[in-house]
């Protein structure tokens, strides 16, 4: 009898993680118009600042990628965790005692390294921790609290000033350094490290007093291969078949053209009439946190394949729907050599918006909900279950180094790519995309509903 209340602890210490990067990311939003409009001419930002204000949180994230995979294997999953925290609190005191742009840029850099490290270490120690009927509630956790996190920085921004802000940003990552210490290592790492009698205390903690704890790691251990993973080991389908869909995922996660879709967020809402576009963004973390949501409680029963599907198809639709609201609304490209225009809603013929405004909002909304319910939360799940223990560290790297480099293009490059294929012409791209994303789901990704981590390493190397 397996008891959950302190795996349940454990987890809530480790996604104050992704709920201080979820703020990372939130931070951005409400701060940018505040520094564009400031009296300091030291940390006034103007729209190319703005845009690597943003953005240069995911440069840090891929570099934290790299570190994470690091660490992850060398000192193990928790201290991996507590030392994170370090880089979020020392990147928010250089934002909040900012003088000019590069010290802004420079904090911004060391709390995406933070959320970097974050994004690959939570769904390692989660996966490692959970036996398999909760996995992948527990996983899917790690998503939910980072939208929980970015929608508390858009609440938190419509009263604090940017610098109260960071102050207010720094605290989970502290909070979670304090839990954390408390903690158990994951049973997995333990005895990778030939520390039995360890992983044996960590499982009695996890699984409570009455749980048959040898027999758990005998399982663990028959699959532990304590040898280092060797570079010519690439070459085995049990570890290179993994790593390619992970990185795939990842990639596919991205072009979906979520960072796009909330780019435009603001301007929707003002042309449908919102008169309050912050509001509006409250509005889309809203249903970003409910779809999260019901992802997590449906995810062990429904299978991640499912969830796939139904997200890849919603999205589908949803990204062709904008592009026929921007082929409805938006003047003919040819009319106009200024590609801010497509940015610049009111330019179309009049009238045409206001009556068919609803479609934009619907089409955001539908988005947002399609891809928290599955392209969100699913493959952070996914590649914390399919690597083999000893590739773990820098498989997962690799496709947090992927997802960041990924998200960074798409956000730089959204404005070349409306400027050349058209608004209309890049949502019907996205569309391409997700139908692409439902092929590739049906295809190569393995079903890992109800199964052990050794059952998944086991598939792989069967097949």
């Amino acid at each position: 009898r397996v008891r959950n209340e302190k795996l349940y602890l454990a987890t809530f210490a480790a996604v104050l993680g992704p709920l201080s990067f979820g703020f990372v990311l939130g931070y951005s939003s409400p701060v940018i118009p505040e520094l564009r409009k400031s009296s300091d001419p030291e940390l006034r930002l103007d729209s190319n600042q703005a845009s690597w204000f943003g953005s240069v949180v995911t440069l840090g994230a891929a570099a934290g990628g790299i570190l994470g995979g690091y660490l992850v294997d060398k000192v193990g999953r928790k201290l991996s965790l507590m030392l994170c925290s370090v880089p979020y609190v020392f990147g928010y005191i250089v934002i909040i005692s900012a003088q000019n742009v590069w010290m802004l840029y420079f904090g911004r850099m060391l709390t995406g390294l933070a959320s970097g490290i974050t994004s690959l270490v939570v769904p390692v120690y989660i996966s490692e921790v959970s036996h398999p009927k909760v996995r992948g509630m527990l996983g899917s956790c790690v998503q939910l609290m980072v939208v929980t996190g970015i929608l508390g920085a858009y609440i938190a921004g419509l009263t604090l000033k940017w610098r109260w802000l960071a102050v207010l940003c720094s605290f989970p990552p502290c909070i979670m350094l304090f839990f954390m210490s408390f903690m158990p290592e994951t049973p997995r790492f333990l005895l990778n490290q030939n520390k039995h009698s360890e992983a044996i205390a960590a499982l009695r903690f996890l699984r409570g007093p009455h749980a048959d704890h040898d027999w758990e790691c005998t399982q663990i251990e028959a699959s532990v291969q304590e040898e280092g993973l060797k570079f010519s080991e690439f070459k085995n389908p049990s570890i290179y078949r993994p790593l390619l869909i992970g990185v795939a995922l990842m990639c596919f996660q991205q072009v979906t053209g979520i960072n796009a879709v909330m780019f435009y967020t603001e301007t929707i809402f003002e042309d449908a009439d919102f008169k309050d576009s912050r509001m509006a963004s409250v509005v889309v973390g809203s249903i970003q946190i409910c779809f999260t949501a019901v992802a997590a409680l449906i995810i062990d029963k429904t299978g991640r394949k499912v969830l796939l599907y139904i997200s890849g198809i919603i999205m589908a639709l949803s990204t062709a729907l904008f592009g026929l609201y921007f082929k409805m609304v938006l003047p003919n490209r040819n009319n106009s050599s200024n590609p801010d225009v497509w940015f610049a809603l009111d330019a179309a013929s009049p009238g045409t918006e206001s009556s068919i405004s609803w479609l934009a909002v619907v089409s955001l909304g539908l988005f947002v909900a399609g891809f928290a319910l599955g392209w969100g939360p699913v493959p952070w799940l996914v590649i914390s279950e399919i690597f083999p223990l000893k590739a773990r560290g820098i498989s997962s790297g690799a496709c947090v180094l992927t997802n960041w480099v990924m998200a960074f293009l798409v956000t730089k490059e959204f404005n070349d790519l409306i400027g050349f294929l058209t608004s209309y012409g890049t949502f019907w791209l996205f569309s391409a995309f997700c139908c692409l994303n439902v092929t590739f789901t049906a295809f190569y990704v393995p079903e890992t509903k109800g199964q052990t981590l050794e059952q998944i390493e086991a598939y792989f190397r069967r097949s």
